[in-house]
C-alpha cells in the first residue's frame, strides 16, 4: 500500500467526477458540508472542470492516492473571512477522504501533516479548521496532529434532526 499526494494543477473530467461522487455522497455530506436544513442536507451539487479550475484561484488543492486509486482531496486557503481567530498568515484547511478504501489506513493523518507542511513552506504561521461536533473521529485525528480547540460556532450545521456546533481548532506551525 502506497499513499502519495499530488498538487492539483489542471482539473480533468475524471477528477471532477470523483469530487461529485464525494460531495454528493449521503454518508459524507453531513461531514464535509454545513447545512441549515434537511433540504440543504439533501441538495445535490454538480462540480465541473470549470468550477474546479475557478476554485484553484483561491485554494491550493492536493489529490490523495492510495496506490493508483484517487481516494480523497485536501485543500487550504489563506486568510479567508470565516476564520474564528482573525490572525494574518493563517491557512484554513479542509480534507475529504471520499473513498472507503482510503479510510482507517492513516491517510487522514498524512493529509493533515502534508497540508501543515505546505502551509509552513508558504511562510504561513498557523492553520485553522472547523470540525462538526458529531465527527468525533476527525476531532481525535486533529488532536493527534497537534491541533487545539479555540472556540465553538453554535448551531452551525443540521444533521439527524437537529443543529450541531462547529468546533474550531488551530495549530501553530
Amino acid at each position: 500500500m502506497t499513499i502519495y499526494i499530488e498538487k492539483l494543477v489542471k482539473p480533468t473530467q475524471a477528477i471532477a467526477e470523483s469530487f461529485n461522487r464525494w460531495e454528493n455522497d449521503p454518508a459524507l455530506i453531513p461531514l464535509i458540508r454545513p447545512s441549515q436544513s434537511i433540504e440543504e442536507l439533501n441538495r445535490r451539487q454538480e462540480v465541473t472542470v470549470e468550477e474546479l479550475t475557478k476554485r484553484l484561484e483561491n485554494h491550493k488543492y492536493f489529490l490523495i492516492y492510495l496506490d493508483d486509486l484517487l481516494v480523497g482531496e485536501m485543500n487550504y486557503m489563506v486568510d479567508p473571512g470565516h476564520l474564528f481567530k482573525k490572525e494574518e498568515g493563517t491557512a484554513w484547511m479542509g480534507i475529504t477522504i471520499g473513498e472507503a478504501e482510503g479510510r482507517g489506513k492513516g491517510v487522514g493523518y498524512l493529509a493533515v501533516e502534508h497540508l501543515a507542511n505546505q502551509a509552513r513552506n508558504e511562510g504561513l504561521k498557523r492553520v485553522e479548521l472547523g470540525v462538526f461536533e458529531f465527527n468525533e473521529q476527525a476531532f481525535r485525528l486533529y488532536e493527534k496532529s497537534g491541533f487545539k480547540k479555540i472556540g465553538v460556532v453554535r448551531d452551525f450545521t443540521y444533521w439527524q434532526g437537529r443543529m450541531w456546533n462547529d468546533i474550531r481548532m488551530e495549530k501553530y506551525l
